[in-house]
């Protein structure tokens, strides 16, 4: 886990987690708890909380959840630094955390249908190609830094830094921060949490002009 306050009127907590680690939960939920924010931002689709609080809030039983070839490499990849849970713990956790403490949860990735379209803007063929190639490639060979935090990045890196790939990651971090800057209530104290591997990205976002 990484985090870093942002102030521009309102002080913003960025923490990035590692997604799927079960040992990240207790520490992203005592930095919550430290900084004792208003609102709490997670950067997930509106889609995806609805699952989560249907299935994995509060629930006695949980289905199973099916991986694609590429997540199921990952998690074996990342068990090398603790357990692993599968969907992302971390996420099920804040939720139930923010109902406990009355403290609104509020998902600010684009809807599933939205990030579709980014998508088709900029991932043309041979960037899927490359997206494609490196997915293969990463599953086959992955990462094996010292840390979970390295190996998260590593593993979210795009293909290329100035190829569509890395333009849609800072589409969708443009689309979190404008967001979070639109939630009601004007808060002056926001937590935000993302994937570690989208940390830096959303950090600049946040010191871009509003």
């Amino acid at each position: 886990m990484i985090d870093r306050t942002v102030r521009d009127g309102t002080a913003y907590l960025v923490i990035g987690s590692v997604r799927g680690l079960l040992s990240e939960v207790p520490r992203v939920l005592a930095r919550l708890d430290e900084f004792a924010p208003e609102r709490t931002a997670i950067g997930i689709s509106p889609d995806e909380v609805e699952g989560l609080r249907t299935y994995f809030v509060g629930t006695e039983t949980e289905p199973v959840v099916p991986l694609a070839p590429t997540e199921a490499a990952e998690v074996r990849a990342l068990t090398q630094y603790g357990e692993v849970r599968v969907p992302n713990p971390t996420y099920p956790a804040i939720l139930a955390w923010g109902r406990d403490r009355g403290i609104p949860v509020d998902p600010v990735d684009p809807s599933d249908d939205r990030y579709a379209e980014m998508f088709a803007d900029h991932i043309g063929y041979t960037e899927l190609v490359r997206r494609t190639l490196r997915e293969r490639r990463l599953s086959k060979r992955p990462p094996t830094p010292s840390t979970a935090d390295e190996f998260a990045v590593a593993w979210g890196e795009p293909p290329s830094e100035r190829g569509g790939s890395a333009r849609l990651a800072e589409s969708r971090e443009a689309h979190l921060v404008a967001a979070v800057r639109a939630l009601e209530g004007r808060p002056s104290r926001v937590a935000i949490v993302v994937d570690r591997e989208r940390f830096d990205g959303v950090v600049a976002a946040l010191g871009s002009p509003g």
